[in-house]
């Protein structure tokens, strides 16, 4: 059995809106849209975590919340177990610095979007509130 890998994930809104992120095209799953986040580091909190990747990955700080969902995921090279956390920004503005691109989108313009598979289970709960 694999080990299943820790990711924490941000759901940042502003206003009616959140922010996804696009994965650079080096990376596994390319091009796919993801909530920004990362792998949880050995002696890191989840939320040690979140805002150690938000600020390597878009130069913000965030504050995180409660935790809006929880999925496991098996992908073929990987399993990941994702917490994704409600966050508020608390400095900064998001900068592409890892990512091809990112957006800030209502939850009716969702299907326009590819996600990572992972994410799907998620952006079904988004889009209901």
């Amino acid at each position: 059995m694999e080990k299943v890998v820790e990711v924490v994930a941000a759901l940042i809104w502003e206003n009616d809106k959140f922010l996804i992120c696009q994965r650079p095209t080096n990376k596994a799953r390319g091009l796919l849209w993801e909530f920004v986040g990362g792998k949880v580091e050995p002696g890191e909190t989840k939320e040690q975590a979140l805002i150690r990747e938000c600020q390597e990955e878009l130069a913000i700080t965030v504050e995180p919340h409660e935790v809006f969902m929880e999925v496991t995921h098996e992908y073929p090279d990987i399993i990941v177990h994702l917490t994704l956390f409600n966050c508020a920004i608390l400095r900064g503005q998001p900068q592409l610095l890892e990512h091809n691109d990112m957006k800030w989108i209502t939850s009716v313009e969702i299907q326009n979007y590819e996600f990572c598979p992972a994410d799907e289970e998620i952006l079904k709960k988004v889009k209901t509130g």
